[in-house]
């Protein structure tokens, strides 16, 4: 089985680290990018078209929800997981209605996280 093609957008480098170092362990996932801010991952997407882009609401240049409907246009087999600081309730019917599959709140347990990527790349 190949391994799922993931991008990782978040403006926090260490957390982005983390994740990445967590991911790639896990031996799933092929880490095809990184992005500090929204402008960001939707260059990447339309580069590597990755199975799965793991986006941050709160960043600079643009945000997650700005970010969705172009990562949709220019890499629409793309499958959007927000990984926020927002509750869930307050922001994931947003993000779902512009297109994200998934919404996780920071603070999930690493563990599900790559379950959940697992979950919506394998569909």
């Amino acid at each position: 089985m190949s391994p799922i093609r993931v991008i990782l957008a978040d403006d926090a480098t260490a957390y982005r680290t983390l994740l990445r170092l967590v991911l790639e362990e896990d031996g799933r996932f092929a880490i095809v990018g990184e992005a500090g801010d929204g402008a960001e991952a939707v260059s990447l997407s339309e580069a590597e078209q990755p199975d799965v882009l793991l986006l941050d609401l709160a960043m600079p240049v643009l945000d997650g929800l700005q970010a969705i409907p172009q990562i949709r246009s220019c890499s629409p087999e793309t499958k959007i997981v927000v990984l926020s600081g927002f509750s869930r309730s307050r922001l994931s019917g947003e993000a779902e209605s512009s297109g994200a599959s998934a919404y996780l709140e920071k603070g999930t347990a690493l563990e599900t996280i790559a379950e959940t990527l697992v979950e919506v790349g394998e569909t």
